[in-house]
């Protein structure tokens, strides 16, 4: 079996793997999360360091390493620390407000837009055109950000619209006489 590109995963204090046939789950400070993986693929917890192993040096199993390896990296760093998303709100009378752990959007529309985060996953707002989404699923925060950002994606003329932190939107030029 090559060792390339294979890192050892360590894991940090507080935070507690369990490996059953088939299931890895983390459990941390931020959180729990679960996975499911190939049997193909070999989970070994050996001394605080996390090893994935592959069966074979298939293209299937070696992608599918790969695949497993990122994705207990993810789980044990953000059951240990979190993961969070920054988005921006740019416009005119665009503004976010908390209405308990739901956010009410106002950007535009006749109505206000109302979006209730999914269980394990939380929304401030420090600021009115400023919104945080943070969690320990990677998967769900970035899944509730895009929803938000969906509600008025930043437009190319005038840059207004709710958009991530570090997002770059080309701006065109409009007509000209």
């Amino acid at each position: 079996m090559s060792r390339i590109g294979v890192q050892p995963i360590a894991i940090p204090d507080g935070v507690t793997v369990s490996i059953e046939s088939g299931n890895v789950s983390v459990k941390g400070p931020k959180g729990e999360l679960e996975q499911k993986y190939d049997p193909a693929i070999t989970i070994e917890e050996n001394d605080g360091v996390l090893t994935v192993k592959r069966s074979s040096e298939s293209k299937d199993h070696r992608s599918k390493h790969g695949l497993v390896r990122a994705l207990l990296a993810n789980m044990v760093n953000n059951c240990a620390n979190g993961y969070s998303k920054e988005l921006e709100i740019q416009g005119v009378g665009y503004r976010a407000a908390m209405k308990g752990k739901n956010i009410e959007l106002s950007v535009g529309y006749s109505h206000p837009v109302l979006i209730e985060p999914p269980a394990g996953v939380t929304i401030e707002c420090p600021q009115p055109t400023q919104v945080i989404i943070s969690g320990a699923d990677k998967q769900a925060v970035g899944e509730i950000a895009a929803r938000i950002r969906k509600t008025r994606p930043p437009e190319p003329y005038k840059g207004k619209g709710i958009r991530y932190k570090d997002e770059y939107v080309q701006r065109k030029v409009g007509k000209r006489a």
